[in-house]
């Protein structure tokens, strides 16, 4: 599939020169820090070194005054208190996460995670029912209970009261519950609006450390659950949340808890120091780690079994045990991919043999045997197959659901919001969305979604886009160009790993293919010839033709450091190639 290539807004030269300057970098590294907001050196020095003193005051968000004093007055009264919360990875940090910060000094709690088949998303019936079976007086909901209207009238009538802790975007109603903590409340002045429920977990254990008067270092044990969640929920990576993570790395890194060491025991990238009993990782745990190899087997739980699963593990203190949840989560993990590669198989086969389908501006998909818990990857993969606006549904308990994934500067949520007359319930982000329905509203929902699309979608949006932050020589990546480079992570959106482009270069006579699929390569350029890297072309093996036998081509790549037999060097992860005629 053909990308766009858009080479990103330099920025005010001026600024770029003086910050160069100022730091002693390259004019490049510099270029990256003003494209990220970062335009003088007070800035700068925030940047490259994060401060746990730079969190906001948590009593800024909305409400949480009022949380914190239902929090203590259930505590003063021995009231029994639930955390509930979703079953992804968001959802089972944040309760882990406030269950046990409560947990700390206060015994008469639980946890509930609701059934994805029998309950589906968010705030359940059956939660509250079992919330007064079992004499709970408070819920605090993290991760949904946004637009829970129906359920938190419910559940007063029974006489439990509700702190709801969102970041999903709220309806034009908010619920009436004690507290509704949501910084993207529209009254809401909290400055920083991109917490992971899981953050906002932590903002409410800050509160309640703030409040009661507990130092802030016995909260730092939280941070892993916290970098997790922002990693695997895909949100901003600016702001709090860089911060949060930037901390929940090292503590990732460094003093895992039992949980995480034992996922990433399963990981393979765990090996038992030889002087010690220290746990040593292989190499440095990142941001993509937390995305691809906790966050997928913590979902699993939820996706094949229960989430209650990855709470327990999360909360679990015994490496013995540890292990054992970990290995039943990672056997989770393992029938999760084979049933997404069938499904994804399907889906992928119902578009071939439907032309209509193939040409149009969405992809709506049903069927009501496809497994529940895995069509959010499904919409995912197929979103990437075919690059339009994906909604993939199934069937359960009588009802459509499904899960919505989008592309690059399209509001899937706004498409839903505009075809809701047809949906019973929904809900989500701009990038992704889950929804329900009845099954006669399928077809309505079906045209009306792809007229939506159709008529606001524009056709650039419908072409992979390759952002490019600036234009590289090869010689001016050096060993102090890459160890600066080192210091913009933790990656994600808002501040993604840079990617730089080349142009004219050549292969030396290295060219081949490994693994089938990817591309090999020592690339340099005609005007340094002194200048050469190892280069890694992932999926892009077709391309062999056409950069070898001397051929010019130009490449955009991200830097990384690669570890072979105890050496590290350089190498570029070249994400595209495009050859001259």
């Amino acid at each position: 599939m053909e990308k766009r290539w858009v080479i990103q807004d330099p920025g005010d030269p001026h600024i770029v020169n003086k910050l160069s300057e100022t730091l002693s970098i390259d004019k490049v590294l510099a270029r990256l820090l003003v494209q990220r907001g970062v335009i003088s050196f007070p800035e700068a020095k925030d940047f490259f070194r994060p401060s746990l003193d730079s969190l906001h005051d948590p009593f800024l968000i909305k409400d949480m005054d009022k949380a914190i004093l239902r929090i203590d007055q259930a505590i003063e009264k021995g009231e029994r208190i639930m955390i509930y919360g979703d079953y992804d990875v968001d959802g089972t940090t944040a309760v882990a996460l406030t269950y046990a910060f409560l947990s700390d000094f206060y015994t008469n709690i639980d946890f509930y995670i609701p059934d994805r088949y029998k309950e589906g998303y968010g705030i359940s019936l059956d939660g509250i029912d079992y919330a007064k079976e079992t004499d709970v007086k408070l819920i605090i909901a993290l991760d949904c209970g946004i637009k829970a209207l129906n359920q938190i009238n419910y559940a007063r009538e029974k006489g439990i009261d509700f702190i709801i802790c969102d970041h999903h975007r709220p309806g034009e109603l908010l619920p009436d519950a004690v507290a509704v903590i949501d910084p993207k409340r529209n009254d809401c002045p909290y400055p920083y609006k991109e917490l992971s429920g899981c953050g906002l977990g932590f903002k409410l254990a800050q509160a309640y450390y703030q409040k009661n008067r507990l130092p802030f270092k016995d909260l730092e044990k939280f941070l892993d659950l916290v970098a997790v969640s922002i990693a695997a929920d895909i949100v901003p990576v600016t702001g709090e949340n860089r911060i949060l993570s930037y901390f929940g790395l090292q503590r990732l890194n460094f003093d895992p808890r039992p949980g995480f060491e034992s996922i990433l025991f399963y990981s393979n990238v765990i090996r038992k120091s030889q002087s010690c009993d220290k746990t040593v990782f292989t190499r440095e745990i990142t941001i993509g780690d937390a995305v691809f190899l906790i966050g997928p087997r913590i979902n699993a739980a939820g996706r094949i079994e229960s989430g209650n699963a990855a709470v327990e593990l999360l909360l679990c203190e015994r490496m013995g045990e540890t292990h054992i949840l970990s290995q039943n989560i990672n056997n989770n993990n393992t029938e999760r991919r084979s049933l997404d590669t069938e499904i994804t198989r399907q889906a992928l086969e119902m578009i071939e043999l439907e032309p209509e389908l193939k040409n149009s501006k969405s992809t709506v998909l049903y069927n009501p045997e496809w497994h529940k818990g895995v069509i959010g990857i499904v919409a995912s993969r197929l979103t990437e197959s075919y690059y339009r606006p994906t909604v993939i549904l199934t069937e359960s308990n009588g009802v459509i659901t499904g899960s919505a994934r989008s592309v690059k500067d399209f509001d899937v949520y706004d498409a839903i919001d505009a075809c809701s007359e047809y949906l019973d319930h929904f809900g989500g982000h701009k990038y992704a969305a889950g929804l329900s329905l009845k099954p006669e509203n399928l077809d309505k929902f079906r045209m009306a979604f792809e007229e939506t699309v159709a008529n606001t979608i524009t056709d650039n949006m419908l072409i992979p886009e390759v952002e490019i932050d600036a234009e590289l020589k090869l010689s001016q990546i050096t060993p102090k160009f890459f160890r600066i480079l080192r210091q913009f992570a933790p990656h994600g959106p808002g501040n993604m790993s840079p990617v730089f482009l080349t142009r004219g270069v050549i292969d030396k006579n290295s060219a081949r293919v490994v693994g089938r699929k990817h591309l090999k390569m020592i690339v340099s350029h005609p005007d340094e010839p002194g200048k050469s890297f190892n280069a890694i072309a992932f999926q892009q093996a077709h391309q062999f033709e056409a950069v070898s036998w001397g051929k010019y081509f130009d490449i955009v790549y991200q830097i990384e450091e690669n570890e072979w037999n105890g050496t590290r060097t350089l190498q570029l992860n070249v994400k595209d190639i495009k050859t001259y005629l």
